[in-house]
């Protein structure tokens, strides 16, 4: 089971990004796929989860209303819609076929937001 999280990039204060999470070595059905993020000298945080199975979403505090959680079947990839980024977005974004955002990761992708 392997998830790639990519589109991080740098931008401005106000923009927005789409990250894309795509796996590999399994097909979404009963899974709930997370979306974390790290920023320097802080812990992992929940961003946003969704359950594949009843499409349920979760997202946090920070996150509502701002940021938009998405899956494409057909592509097996889930996306994460950021929109009014804020500096403090800045970190790096990871996605794992879990809520929790404890546990193993793999590679993320850096979002780094100017002010």
């Amino acid at each position: 089971v392997q998830l790639q999280a990519s589109g991080g990039g740098l931008v401005q204060a106000g923009g927005s990004l789409r990250l894309s999470c795509a796996a590999s070595g399994f097909t979404f059905d009963a899974y709930g796929i997370g979306w974390f993020r790290q920023a320097p000298g802080k812990d992992r945080e929940s961003v946003s989860c969704i359950n594949i199975s009843d499409g349920r979403t979760y997202y946090g505090e920070f996150a509502k209303g701002r940021f938009t959680i998405s899956i494409d079947q057909t592509k097996n990839t889930v996306y994460l819609q950021m929109n009014d980024l804020k500096p403090e977005d800045t970190a790096v974004y990871y996605c794992a076929p879990r809520c929790n955002p404890g546990g193993p990761v793999g590679q993320g992708t850096l979002v780094t937001v100017s002010s």
